[in-house]
């Protein structure tokens, strides 16, 4: 029957996924060796693999478009507080009056207090009506600065600011967001590479049983020729190739299916889908165990799933919440602004009068308070609802990964012990084929025999290669539960 697939074999090939550093050199992709020549040249390899898909599928490289355009909304968010220059001009063509003045003021807006600070130079020549006395400067104009904050309402946050810090945590969780997609893809990546490898052992175990067969029709054939065998023989070995052509067709679909699940994630630099063929299938012989299950759990389960990017997502989720409800609870406050201003004009007094020829200190306070207020109670009981709904919600993420981390752990322990159970039954077939054909070649046996033993044979393998693509893909989804970027060529 040939070589068969154990769980020393297919097990291997996760191997450089997991650890690619304990893979041999001539296994692994030259990390400098372009991209396009690494999909065509040799087997094709689990790192690859990962590598292609890290580098070129669109999932990635959209999040991390959609992290890029969270940072400008983190640079908008601060434009709220960029300093501000504001000019003016006013001058009378004609009539009576003959003032008009120029004037220059630059204003900058504060975090603390939601203070606001400015100052302004205006000069002014000419003549005002009485209602414009206030334009009057002296001759070389008037020089003011100023400051304005908050006391109740906007003290500690207002609307700004509060862009300002939810831009910064919603940057951060675009940048959790391209971790996840990333953790996903290479998940993904690295199941269809294994369903692949997987379908294409699958074929090899049914090209040899029909070639078994085919190899027995011609001997039949003659046999039957010469007189020495029954036609029916024959006949039922016809029956067997159309049977086993059937399964090897059926598993050519099932090749040809994984083949372009995978091509999904193997990409060029130019990010069009690379189909790999059967000549890209790795020797599964140069291919390493399943890292050990006491290895994978060496670091606590709990410490990994916390730093799981859905629960950390969820904290950033949470700060932003209590962000909302501070500053809908700030609606609730009364509004209570003062000011104060200091001014001077300087040079020749001008046609003001003395009045204008001295230093100004003024002060000032402004309230006000809305009486109902059910707007900004309703937005307040809105935000605390959701804030609540957000930890309800990380609870229960967090206990889901919890028991989907136990539940992958589990399977990979029972898929290892299986794909050992499997390896030896196939050791078992193998054993009673030959005992069976050379019973049938010594005329005790049956043909009847044979074939159900060689079919037994053939089904331990298929076994044995499914026993062992089920603790590889377990194998990669603890890998990718607990973040283990090197395995996932995140690193």
């Amino acid at each position: 029957m040939g070589t068969l697939l154990g769980p020393g074999a297919l097990a291997a090939a996760a191997l450089l996924a997991l650890v690619p550093t304990a893979a041999s050199a001539q296994d692994v992709a030259p990390v400098g060796e372009p991209l396009d020549i690494a999909l065509t040249t040799g087997p094709l390899l689990p790192s690859e693999v990962l590598r292609s898909s890290a580098l070129t599928f669109p999932a990635i490289l959209e999040s991390f478009e959609r992290e890029a355009a969270a940072r400008s909304d983190q640079l908008a968010a601060d434009g709220a507080f960029d300093l501000m220059l504001k000019g003016e001009y006013y001058d009378r063509l004609t009539g009576f009056y003959s003032g008009g003045f120029g004037k220059v003021e630059a204003r900058q807006p504060l975090r603390p207090y939601g203070a606001e600070v400015f100052g302004s130079y205006r000069v002014s020549d000419g003549t005002f009506p009485t209602y414009e006395n206030y334009d009057y400067t002296n001759a070389l104009g008037e020089a003011k600065v100023g400051a304005m904050f908050s006391l109740l309402r906007n003290r500690d946050i207002d609307a700004r600011r509060f862009a300002i810090e939810d831009t910064r945590l919603a940057a951060n969780q675009a940048r959790l967001d391209v971790l996840l997609v990333q953790l996903n893809v290479q998940h993904e990546a690295l199941r269809a590479y294994w369903r692949w490898v997987g379908a294409g052992a699958e074929i090899r175990v049914f090209e040899e049983l029909l070639e078994i067969a085919e190899a027995r029709q011609i001997g039949l054939t003659r046999e039957v020729n010469e007189g020495a065998r029954a036609r029916i023989a024959l006949t039922e070995n016809e029956q067997n190739l159309l049977r086993r052509r059937s399964l090897l067709e059926e598993a050519r679909r099932n090749f040809r299916t994984a083949a372009n699940s995978l091509g999904f994630y193997l990409r060029g630099t130019d990010g069009q889908m690379v189909i790999p063929t059967r000549e890209m299938l790795p020797d599964l012989a140069r291919l390493g165990p399943i890292v050990p299950i006491q290895q994978l759990v060496a670091t606590p389960l709990n410490a990994v799933i916390q730093s799981r990017p859905e629960l950390q997502d969820f904290r950033l989720a949470l700060e932003r919440a209590t962000n909302k409800v501070a500053l809908r609870r700030n609606d609730l406050e009364p509004s209570l602004n003062a000011s104060v201003e200091l001014s001077r004009d300087f040079g020749q007094i001008g046609p003001g009068g003395e009045g204008f020829d001295s230093t100004d200190t003024v002060v000032g306070l402004t309230f006000s308070v809305p009486l109902q207020r059910r707007t900004a109670r309703g937005a307040v009981q809105r935000a605390e609802a959701e804030l609540r709904e957000t930890e309800l919600r990380q609870r229960r993420i967090t206990d889901q990964i919890s028991t989907e981390v136990s539940n992958i752990l589990a399977d990979l322990t029972a898929a290892v012990k299986l794909a050992e159970l499997a390896d030896a039954e196939v050791t078992q077939a193998n054993r009673m084929v030959q005992a069976e054909r050379t019973r049938f070649r010594l005329g005790a046996g049956d043909f009847f025999l044979v074939n159900v033993r060689e079919e037994t044979a053939a089904n331990a393998q298929i076994s044995a290669i499914r026993a062992e693509l089920a603790g590889r893909l377990a194998e990669a989804s603890f890998n990718a539960a607990t973040m283990n970027l090197g395995a996932l060529g995140l690193e």
